[in-house]
C-alpha cells in the first residue's frame, strides 16, 4: 500500500495493492491495523454509498458537532473529489485540494475530521463509497456553498447538477469552524 500525504495536514491518498490475473483483480479495501500503521487511528462506524450521473456535484458537507473522518473511493466511474480544511488551528485553514478518484486507480482519499467534503462526477455515472468515523448527525449537518467565491474552487464544470440543499448552502463566512 502506497500512501501520499497532501499539503493539508492529515489528508492522505492511499493506493491499495491490487492483484491482477486472467480472472480479473483483487484488492483489500480496508484492514484496521494497516490503516492504524499509516496514522488513521479512528474507528469507522458507518459506511455510505452514492450513485450519481455525469455532471452531478454533491457537497460541500461536514458535521459540527460530531465531525466525520471519511475514507472515500470510487467503486465505478470517476469523480473529482474536493476537501476544504475548516480547522481554525490548522496552517492550511480555508485551503482546498481536488483529487481525481476512479475505478481504474482504486485510490482512496482519507479525509480527517475537520474538513468539508464534496465531489463532481466526471464519468457517465459514478458509484462512490466511503467509511465514516462518526454516524450521521442531522442536527449538526453543515452545507458549504460549492461555489463560494472566497474559496475559488476550480470545479470541472461551472454549472453542475446540484440538489436544492446544496444550491442553498452557506458561505464560508457564515458557517462555524472547527477549533
Amino acid at each position: 500500500m502506497n500512501v501520499t500525504p497532501y499539503k493539508l495536514p492529515g489528508l492522505l491518498l492511499i493506493e491499495p495493492r491490487v492483484f491482477h490475473d486472467q480472472r480479473g483483480q483483487f484488492c483489500e479495501t480496508f484492514q484496521a491495523q494497516r490503516y492504524r500503521d499509516i496514522g488513521i487511528a479512528e474507528e469507522f462506524v458507518q459506511d455510505n454509498y452514492s450513485r450519481s450521473c455525469r455532471g452531478t456535484l454533491r457537497g460541500l458537507h461536514y458535521q459540527l458537532p460530531h465531525p466525520q473522518g471519511k475514507l472515500v473511493w470510487a467503486l465505478s466511474g470517476e469523480v473529482y473529489d474536493v476537501v476544504v480544511d475548516l480547522r481554525r488551528s490548522s496552517p492550511t485553514f480555508k485551503q482546498w485540494v481536488g483529487v481525481r478518484l476512479s475505478e481504474k486507480s482504486l485510490q482512496q482519499l482519507y479525509v480527517p475530521p475537520g474538513f468539508a467534503h464534496g465531489f463532481y462526477v466526471l464519468s457517465g455515472a459514478a458509484d462512490v463509497f466511503y467509511k465514516c468515523t462518526d454516524k450521521y448527525y442531522p442536527a449538526g449537518e453543515q452545507t458549504l456553498r460549492w461555489d463560494d467565491p472566497e474559496l475559488a474552487i476550480t470545479w470541472p464544470d461551472p454549472n453542475p447538477l446540484v440538489s436544492q440543499k446544496d444550491s442553498q448552502g452557506s458561505l464560508l463566512s457564515e458557517l462555524p469552524y472547527f477549533d
